[in-house]
């Protein structure tokens, strides 16, 4: 991960691209590039995303949509000197404890409704 954070910034450095690279215009692209992800999945129901992802093209085009939001969350992690790595494994560590396996298998609730859940309780 660590090399390819290192060829971001070289790419960006060598285009003199980091003076527009502020945290909050690589979080709006992030967001930009994630909900150019999403349009490959809208108004598609399972059966159609299936179909959809089959045709190598639109795969192809989906790995580049996903390519984009990684290279722009690597960036983002560069400019503020975020170990993104140990964050994700940080992570999952935190989930890990949030969600144990006894109690969150196969159940699709977030945390509040798990915990409610667990205690009897009913979350809105």
């Amino acid at each position: 991960m660590r090399d390819l954070q290192r060829r971001v910034a070289a790419f960006r450095d060598a285009r003199d691209w980091r003076q527009f690279h502020a945290p909050k215009d690589l979080a709006i692209s992030i967001a930009l590039e994630a909900a150019e992800l999403l349009e490959h999945f809208q108004w598609k129901d399972e059966a159609a995303a299936a179909a959809h992802l089959a045709r190598r093209r639109e795969r192809d085009r989906v790995a580049a949509e996903m390519a984009d939001v990684l290279l722009l969350l690597l960036s983002l992690a560069d400019v503020l000197g975020v170990d993104l790595r140990g964050a994700a494994l940080r992570k999952l560590t935190t989930n890990a404890r949030k969600y144990p396996v006894a109690r969150a298998r196969g159940v699709a609730a977030k945390y509040p409704a798990l915990v409610a859940a667990r205690r009897g309780r009913r979350v809105r």
